[in-house]
């Protein structure tokens, strides 16, 4: 059966980045409390505001997506750039490799998702709820984070209420449907082992 946890916004840790040019807003991390060199997986949001590199987390695959600003452009390991905007499909590329950032137009916040490669794999799908979506299929860990606007989650055993900026847990929930009702912009996360 799923184990639920939710998050709410106010509960996340700020924390400064491991390169020191800006700040996290850390949302879940696995195991609770690990290091940034211990962790199984993490999912974070920052604030970009200058251009400049990625910090490197060897062993580590990650996800980002643009939530607020105009957009950025990623030069991915010496590839031509990519410009990542609000509308953009999440990129997933490895967080071991050189990986330089350029604002298209002002700061963006990110979200990031991180697991450890080889241990883990993940996959983030960015899903505008305007009514009632299914998902089904799920991992063993699901998070379903509420950019905007506010949702309703109803799974076998289960139903909360999500709004701006919070996020649900659930582990052990591999093959359950979830059933998401309202009008949000959410972002969902599926984990499991490799």
């Amino acid at each position: 059966m799923p184990r639920a946890t939710i998050l709410t916004a106010s509960s996340y840790r700020r924390m400064p980045w491991k390169n020191g040019g800006g700040e996290t807003v850390e949302i879940a991390i696995s195991p609770e409390g690990a290091a940034l060199s211990e962790f199984d997986w993490r999912i974070s949001m920052a604030t970009v505001a200058t251009d400049g590199p990625f910090s490197i987390f060897p062993g580590i695959d990650r996800t980002l997506s643009i939530l607020d600003g105009e957009g950025m452009s990623l030069a991915i390991d010496g590839r031509a750039p990519v410009l990542l905007t609000q509308e953009s499909a999440p990129l997933a590329f490895p967080a071991d490799v050189a990986v330089s950032a350029t604002l298209k137009s002002g700061p963006i916040t990110d979200l990031n998702v991180m697991t450890r490669r080889g241990g883990l794999w993940h996959r983030v799908e960015r899903v505008v709820v305007d009514g009632e979506v299914t998902f089904g299929g799920a991992s063993g860990t699901l998070l379903v984070f509420c950019h905007r606007g506010a949702v309703n989650l109803t799974w076998p055993d289960g139903e909360v209420s999500l709004g701006e900026g919070d996020t649900l847990l659930l582990q052990d929930a591999t093959g359950i449907s979830l059933e998401m009702d309202g009008q949000a912009l959410c972002y969902l996360i599926t984990m499991d082992a490799a």
